[in-house]
């Protein structure tokens, strides 16, 4: 350990910042700079995580402590079982820089605003300077997104993702996109019917070693109340897993991922999905590699270009366009509530307790493994939260705490734009709204269930449809004038009243059966 005279500069590294390539400055220097990294029990139970979620960070950054020792680095490291009960991320860099007086901090800026804010502010206390730099990870930097938005009165994903599309040169033919078309969607929209799935793929993940073990028996010991049965722990920590992952996806479930992305099937998580998600967001796994083998598959005729747009909008479009808009608008775009939502979270949320078969089945599999695909998230829970009228900073730290990849910047512009539609339509330009009927077209939860999507009153209505009816009752005002609404609102016009008044009873009826 060096003397606190010898230091320069405090090397920031966080859990989510895990990029073996580009954690270190060009100008670093091994002589007077040092590597500073603690697993902080707050950022476990600041929102109350899935134990899948804390022993995929904590192990992640064990093994990238280990590349430290190996490439012979200077490091502080801080592990849970040696910090004081309730030690948090700032004050454990107060302490340190106390003790050791760098000159300097430097520090990639935070996926959290709220690390961001804690970490400034100890930083300006201790009257030490903080180096704040845009993350390399990313495709698109920070102050490239803010050009591109101002002056826009929307920030669509479609227009950004094909500016991307030119600049780097995916799947383009010069000047025109492969295939002729910028998206493939309608193409990618596919239910299994009542056949199901065809032979998913089933050698999914990693097998846990010595450290995600020995990660795993803290988690238990020191969060046994946190949700997650840790038997099923099968996530990538290093780059090297992280890869192979991705080369299974590519060739295992590539070919129909595009297909079936919007399907969901009782009994099978992951289907045709890909389980990159995680890695990516930890920077073990670099976007850049992950777009360039799903073209290579294409290219090789592996995968049709349908499926391989699909992958490659997640990666070089969304997920570079939520980080965008998260750091264009926060903080305030977390306490966004545009449709005045109220109702608290329901406690089955957190037990997977509920007579909705769909949402039994989707919360089981999200509280046991950590892990849903985007369908479930979107079109089950998060509809099931719009339309019953959930306030969107709970159900946010809902999905922060139940998914082991959540982040805050991916996640939440993710819920309180696209899910919620809380932001008043900054990204989306409609609710993603429907009745149960779009679950049992995709999906085959609805069989067995005790209620029929088809029945919107009465004693076997579908939660999903009598919420849907209400819903659109409720914001006739403030959706009667969105033009992708129109079809739906005639249908709701042309209700009869009574009818209305049946549904509204059944929501109602619903709802008092929740709080209960």
């Amino acid at each position: 350990m060096k003397d606190r005279c010898d230091i320069n500069r405090l090397i920031i590294v966080l859990g989510d910042q895990l990029d073996y390539k580009r954690f270190l400055p060009d100008d670093y220097d091994q002589s007077n700079d040092i590597i500073w990294m603690a697993e902080a029990e707050e950022e476990s139970t600041n929102v109350f995580s899935n134990k899948h979620r804390i022993v995929y960070f904590i192990s992640s950054m064990r093994h990238f402590r280990n590349h430290l020792s190996e490439r012979k680095l200077p490091f502080i490291y801080h592990d849970l079982e040696n910090n004081e009960s309730g030690k948090s991320l700032g004050d454990l860099l107060k302490r340190d820089l106390e003790k050791y007086r760098p000159s300097e901090i430097r520090l990639v800026k935070p996926g959290d605003h709220r690390v961001e804010k804690v970490l400034k502010e100890v930083s300006y206390k201790k009257g030490i300077k903080l180096d704040l730099v845009d993350d390399p990870h990313f495709i698109c930097r920070e102050k490239e997104f803010q050009q591109y938005a101002e002056g826009r009165k929307s920030l669509r994903l479609e227009f950004f993702y094909r500016d991307l599309r030119r600049k780097h040169g995916f799947l383009m033919d010069g000047k025109n996109p492969v295939g002729g078309e910028w998206n493939f969607d309608k193409e990618n929209r596919q239910s299994f019917g009542k056949s199901g799935p065809s032979s998913p793929p089933t050698d999914r993940g990693v097998t846990p070693d010595k450290i995600t073990r020995e990660v795993i028996k803290v988690v238990n010991r020191r969060f046994p109340d946190h949700p997650g049965n840790l038997d099923l722990f099968c996530w990538p920590v290093t780059p090297v897993d992280a890869e192979k992952e991705l080369d299974r996806f590519i060739l295992d479930a590539l070919p129909l991922y595009g297909r079936f992305q919007d399907a969901m099937w009782m009994g099978e998580p992951t289907l045709y999905h890909s389980l990159t998600a995680a890695p990516l967001n930890l920077r073990l796994l670099d976007p850049r590699l992950a777009l360039k083998k799903a073209e290579e598959a294409f290219q090789a005729n592996h995968a049709p270009i349908a499926a391989v747009e699909g992958f490659i909008r997640q990666i070089l479009g969304w997920r570079e366009y939520v980080r965008g808009i998260y750091n264009l608008h926060m903080p305030k775009y977390r306490s966004l509530n545009s449709l005045g939502a109220e109702q608290s979270l329901p406690k089955f949320f957190w037990s997977g307790k509920t007579d909705m078969a769909c949402m039994q089945s989707c919360l089981t599999q999200v509280l046991e493994t950590g892990y849903g695909h985007h369908i479930q998230r979107l079109m089950v829970i998060g509809l099931y939260a719009q339309t019953s009228g959930i306030r969107p900073d709970e159900i946010n730290d809902w999905f922060l705490a139940s998914y082991v990849d959540a982040v805050d910047w991916v996640t939440t512009p993710n819920v309180i734009g696209m899910s919620q539609f809380a932001d008043g339509g900054l990204m989306a330009s409609k609710p993603y709204c429907a009745t149960g009927a779009y679950i049992n077209r995709m999906s085959n939860y609805c069989k067995g269930c005790r209620y029929d999507p088809k029945q919107s009153s009465g004693e076997h209505a579908c939660p999903f449809t009598s919420l849907y009816w209400s819903f659109l009752d409720k914001h006739r005002e403030s959706l009667g004038s969105n033009p992708r609404m129109s079809m739906q609102m005639r249908n709701l016009q042309r209700m009869d009243n009574e009818k209305l008044k049946q549904i509204i009873k059944a929501k109602d009826s619903h709802l008092a059966r929740t709080e209960s």
